[in-house]
């Protein structure tokens, strides 16, 4: 009777010592092995937070991107920055402006070629032409340079149109400066329809913006202290129209 007892202790023994060597396969039965996996599965907001990802802004353009007359915080790619920013919250976001008021398409093009640009950007922004407008330039000059700074954001947009994002120009007449003239919306239209018809001819996204700025005269807070620039509040409204497209294609998607 010892010996069988002994018998049966030995060979509990030695196979839990089996059973704990790291060459040892272990059968889960198929329940147990659900339980285990539904224990240890991982939400989707544990793996986002895990990980780190760094996200590239460039904007370019003219007065209307630089924020004329605006703080510095109230323009609409700063808007844009941190509106991203409370959307992912763990991402690195950094912003570079290429921008200045008076610039024309051409300024634009000189000043792009000055820098030393890399070409991964995550997002590019252009809104271009109103200084064209206002100068007087010939409209042909604007049908030149215009695909050229296109072709010039698709290529530091690590040559992927689809992380560009196009915006109408403003129109200054619904402004105290601009004082509702009808020539300058006439002409606006003109540049606005030429850009949506580039756009959609090549499949780039172009956001209107250009109504909320023709409410200018009737709201004036939607217009800068100095009469002529959109105001932070109507920055802000470019943003909400801007915003979605921007999520979209740097990959975001709500929990």
């Amino acid at each position: 009777m010892k010996l069988k007892y002994a018998l049966l202790f030995f060979s509990l023994g030695y196979f839990l010592f089996i059973g704990c060597s790291s060459n040892a396969e272990i059968y889960v039965d198929e329940e147990t092995q659900k339980e285990i996996i539904d224990d240890t599965e991982f939400s989707n907001d544990t793996v986002q937070n895990t990980i780190q990802k760094n996200l590239k802004i460039l904007a370019l353009g003219d007065s209307y991107t630089i924020g004329e007359s605006v703080c510095n915080s109230c323009k609409f790619p700063e808007q844009l920055k941190d509106s991203i920013i409370e959307k992912v919250k763990d991402w690195n976001v950094s912003l570079k402006v290429i921008a200045r008021t008076g610039w024309t398409t051409g300024a634009l093009i000189s000043a792009i070629n000055n820098e030393t640009l890399s070409e991964d950007y995550d997002l590019v922004t252009l809104l271009i032409g109103v200084n064209n407008q206002y100068q007087g330039a010939p409209f042909e000059i604007f049908e030149k340079e215009f695909p050229e700074l296109v072709i010039k954001a698709n290529k530091l947009a690590q040559a992927k149109k689809s992380n560009v994002i196009i915006i109408s120009i403003p129109d200054y007449a619904f402004t105290p400066f601009g004082n509702g003239n009808p020539s300058i919306t006439e002409d606006i239209n003109t540049y606005n329809s030429y850009i949506e018809n580039y756009c959609n001819a090549y499949n780039i996204t172009y956001v209107y913006i250009t109504d909320i700025t023709r409410k200018g005269l009737d709201n004036p807070n939607l217009v800068a202290s100095d009469g002529l620039h959109p105001s932070e509040f109507a920055y802000t409204q470019f943003v909400s129209r801007i915003l979605p497209h921007a999520l979209e294609k740097i990959g975001y998607t709500s929990q």
